[in-house]
């Protein structure tokens, strides 16, 4: 399989391009990071990205949307052979994540990788500053 047919780290529902679009009216340019656990859970956490540093051992999983999604060099080994799912719910986001007040949040939902499908998936690269 080449790097064309790979499958995707990162995929975005319906409904997570919706609220994407809908927070872009306000904020145009955002970025995701994929939350380690600490204040919000595992969230998916939105920012401006002008406001948010991206860490040396960040790694780009991809992009939904045309959004960019990280996630932490630690977290990304724990996750490495899982595809995630950038979803939306009824509730409250986190506490600094755009999504928050909108009455609807990001959620994460995940599925590992099958087979040889996970080898055919290319290496990440870290971002370059």
């Amino acid at each position: 399989m080449d790097e064309s047919e790979s499958q995707p780290r990162v995929l975005a529902t319906d409904k997570a391009l919706e609220l994407i679009r809908e927070i872009q009216k306000d904020h145009p340019d955002i970025l995701f990071h994929q939350s380690g656990g600490c204040c919000d859970g595992s969230s998916p956490m939105c920012y401006p990205a002008n406001e948010f540093m991206i860490g040396d051992n960040d790694v780009k999983l991809g992009e939904i949307g045309g959004v960019p999604v990280y996630i932490s060099g630690g977290q990304f080994e724990a996750w490495k052979h899982t595809q995630l799912i950038i979803d939306v719910v009824p509730g409250r986001g986190g506490m600094f994540s755009l999504d928050n007040g909108r009455e609807k949040r990001f959620l994460t939902r995940s599925r590992l990788f099958g087979g040889g499908e996970a080898c055919a998936i290319p290496a990440i690269r870290r971002p370059s500053m």
